[in-house]
């Protein structure tokens, strides 16, 4: 059985080094959540993706897909998408795993902050990449420093047998 942690409950496991958030201040630490803060690290779809013919997802893989670009502030077009990572780095141990979650006053506002990748991997050690679009039917701006998501955690009765550190494909080296 999982349990979802608490407040109490993720300071405690911090404590004993079963959840590391880097950096962290203490006002970031809600009820049963920790709210993550956006980069200055955008990725958005190459030029030559934009507009065109369908592409083959079994052979082109998001990294040839996109080209990361540095900024204080970026707009997002009604419907557009981009890639954007978390100031912070999180690392779990084997028998904790988190789940993504966007944050209401900007779901609110049209803005969805992960499409489906929300699952924090027991055993990871990495900043979180959120896939961000705006479906609302005006341009909005979003900045590095916003508190823009947050991440839950959940003990698992048992370590898992394949830590993402270790295991895992693409986010290890984020």
């Amino acid at each position: 059985m999982t349990m979802i942690l608490s407040d109490q409950d993720m300071r405690e496991m911090m404590k004993k080094g079963k959840i590391k958030i880097e950096p962290l201040e203490d006002d970031q630490i809600g009820g049963a959540s920790v709210d993550l803060t956006l980069s200055d690290q955008w990725y958005f779809f190459k030029n030559k993706y934009l507009g065109k013919k369908a592409v083959d997802l079994s052979k082109v893989p998001f990294q040839e897909a996109f080209e990361m670009k540095k900024a204080k502030t970026i707009e997002l077009m009604p419907q557009q998408m981009c890639l954007a990572k978390t100031v912070e780095k999180i690392t779990l141990a084997g028998d904790i795993m988190g789940k993504l979650e966007g944050r209401s006053r900007f779901a609110r506002m049209g803005l969805i902050i992960h499409i489906t990748s929300a699952l924090v991997q027991p055993g990871s050690s990495n900043h979180q990449v959120l896939e961000i679009v705006n479906l609302a039917p005006f341009p909005i701006k979003i900045h590095s420093g916003m508190r823009i998501s947050q991440v839950l955690f959940e003990q698992l009765k048992t370590n898992t047998k394949k830590p993402y550190a270790k295991f895992g494909q693409i986010a290890r080296k984020q």
